[in-house]
């Protein structure tokens, strides 16, 4: 199953989190750079997620029960969208800190030793960042996407501190180091409101993504060759779950032996093109006026 893989995946975000931060502190108390602390405060908020992470990976891991007949897997999208939350809350804490340096600027030290122990954690992130992003896509786990993209945009961020932080002490402009504090500030907002936007849509059952949808509709064109129709075609995505639901027309002179053969053909197939997917049939005879009744529904 893929459930405890993705966990073991969460581990190793909560690993790596664990030792960013701690470089990152480091870092800071070398060279009292802003720009450094608000980086490390984002691995902090980092840290937090992935915790959020491994909670609800678990939670979602969970069998479907008789008060959850659909299962857990949407508790993925509050993983996400918790974690876009932490994000503004540390945009602002680095926005109050930014600003106070930037009235009272403060000399840089040891800027060297400095960058390099935070050019080691934004390698560390980098990585895991990678490792996530090829996972939660492989699994169509949302928890790991937005944990990866944000660490991603750790690594983009940390890059543009280092930059600012060596151009602080080779100009001299002490003020320089709140701005690109700000800057960070930003930068992780817009991260966050990715997040908080695309659980938002998850929750309220949005369509399975094109690819999918192209994949369901190869299926159903290859049966429809032999006669059979298709309406009513319903689908939405539960983070790693997809949910498909359609009406099958079949001669009525078939036997329902033959036509359940057929209909269950027809949701194998769509459960190998599709990951991890639950497939509702109802069968119908063509020809049949209430058959078509539902047509209108056939909307994704």
């Amino acid at each position: 199953m893929a459930d405890p893989i993705l966990q073991r995946y969460a581990w190793l975000s909560i690993a790596a989190a664990i030792a960013t931060i701690s470089l990152k502190l480091v870092a800071w108390r070398l060279t009292g750079s802003v720009g450094l602390l608000s980086d490390a405060i984002e691995s902090l908020v980092n840290l937090v997620a992935a915790i959020v992470a491994l909670w609800m990976l678990m939670l979602a891991a969970r069998p479907p029960d008789e008060q959850h007949e659909y299962g857990y897997s949407k508790a993925e999208y509050f993983s996400s969208g918790f974690e876009g939350v932490l994000i503004f809350v540390a945009a602002l804490a680095i926005g109050v800190t930014a600003v106070q340096r930037l009235l009272a600027p403060q000399p840089l030290e040891q800027v060297g030793i400095g960058l390099a122990v935070s050019a080691l954690a934004s390698a560390i992130n980098f990585g895991v960042a990678r490792t996530l992003f090829a996972a939660g896509k492989r699994y169509r786990s949302i928890a790991l996407e937005a944990d990866a993209k944000h660490l991603m945009t750790d690594v983009w961020t940390s890059a543009g501190v280092i930059v600012g932080v060596l151009a602080v002490h080779v100009t001299g402009w002490l003020r320089l180091d709140p701005i690109i504090a700000l800057a960070v500030a930003a930068n992780i907002v817009l991260s966050g409101f990715g997040l908080v936007r695309r659980s938002a849509m998850g929750l309220l059952d949005r369509a399975v993504p094109a690819e999918d949808r192209a994949a369901i509709d190869a299926v159903l064109e290859r049966y429809g060759k032999q006669g059979i129709e298709f309406h009513a075609v319903r689908t939405r995505q539960a983070a790693g779950r997809a949910f498909v639901s359609m009406h099958v027309l079949v001669p009525g002179e078939w036997s329902v032996a033959h036509a359940h053969d057929v209909v269950e053909a027809i949701e194998a197939e769509m459960r190998t093109a599709l990951h991890r997917a639950s497939i509702i049939t109802h069968l119908e005879p063509k020809g049949v006026a209430a058959s078509y009744e539902d047509i209108p529904l056939d909307r994704t």
